[in-house]
């Protein structure tokens, strides 16, 4: 088979972080799609990556360990995604732990900058969708928000309230770029860059960017994922292309009810692309 026409998906998230299915759902999603190479990539969170990985090899589906982590680069919030890295390296589950520090103090001023706004008790309210209090994310306010009957869609909620310059919207500093491509490579991994098309970046930023993450040993992009239209998977081809990155794919799938997405429905990678999986090969978990 052509290795470009492999199904795999790279790039999904489960309650461990904020998606709404458990790590065992999301891998039996996956498979019942005909996801035939499956990583799950919580938020800055490895916690569920043991049972991802055996609920996808009982279900006969090969697993890459993942994780997608929050770095901030020019003053923006980008993603990082590992892959293939040691579930247990010391040292990225330190550097994860430190990352999401910030979260728990963010949203309570989230909720504290909602109140203001007119809206009450809204950082309870993201508490209830929060498997794990220190992973409280804008997506969990917004579940909220829509269950309040304040906005119709997890999209208008962040249009109208959480994205910057919105009346919820608090900042803060993640990881820097060298941080996560170090933590990842240090555990064995591969750092890729996650939909690079979501950033906003102006081209000289963007080459910035990207230049910048090779150097520091970063080795592929998200070409083909949810969080892109098809019209810009040439682009990222012909960048991946140009920076000799490996290509991934992934839907960036975190619910039934609000992902446009699903699991394993993405369209095979442009031609001419050489796919993480091939340099992951004897990292991939098998049956």
């Amino acid at each position: 088979m052509d290795p470009l026409a492999l199904n795999a998906d790279l790039h999904c998230h489960s309650d461990v972080s904020d998606g709404t299915l458990t790590p065992e759902g999301v891998a039996a999603r996956a498979h019942a799609n005909g996801v035939q190479l499956w990583s799950l990539t919580d938020h800055d969170e490895t916690g569920g990556q043991h049972r991802a990985r055996r609920a996808a090899l009982e279900l006969g589906m090969p697993f890459l360990s993942g994780v997608e982590i929050s770095v901030t680069f020019a003053g923006k919030t980008v993603h990082i995604v590992g892959l293939g890295f040691d579930i247990d390296d010391a040292a990225l589950r330190y550097g994860l732990a430190a990352t999401r520090g910030g979260r728990s103090d963010r949203a309570r001023e989230m909720g504290q900058s909602l109140e203001a706004a007119g809206i009450a008790g809204a950082y309870e309210g993201a508490l209830k969708y929060a498997s794990n209090p220190d992973l409280v994310s804008r997506t969990h306010f917004a579940r909220f928000l829509v269950e309040s009957g304040v906005c119709a869609s997890t999209p208008e909620v962040f249009r109208h309230y959480l994205a910057e310059g919105k009346p919820g919207f608090v900042p803060h500093r993640w990881a820097t770029l060298s941080d996560a491509v170090r933590w990842i490579r240090g555990a064995g991994g591969m750092a890729v860059i996650a939909h690079p098309g979501r950033y906003n970046f102006s081209p000289v930023e963007e080459f910035a960017f990207f230049t910048e993450f090779k150097q520091l040993g970063g080795e592929g992009v998200e070409v083909v994922t949810g969080s892109h239209r098809p019209d810009e998977y040439p682009k990222y081809a012909g960048l991946a292309r140009e920076f000799g990155f490996y290509a991934s794919r992934g839907s960036d799938f975190h619910s039934p009810d609000e992902s446009h997405t699903d699991l394993g429905t993405l369209a095979p990678l442009p031609g001419g692309l050489i796919p993480v999986w091939e340099l992951l090969a004897e990292r991939v978990h098998t049956p």
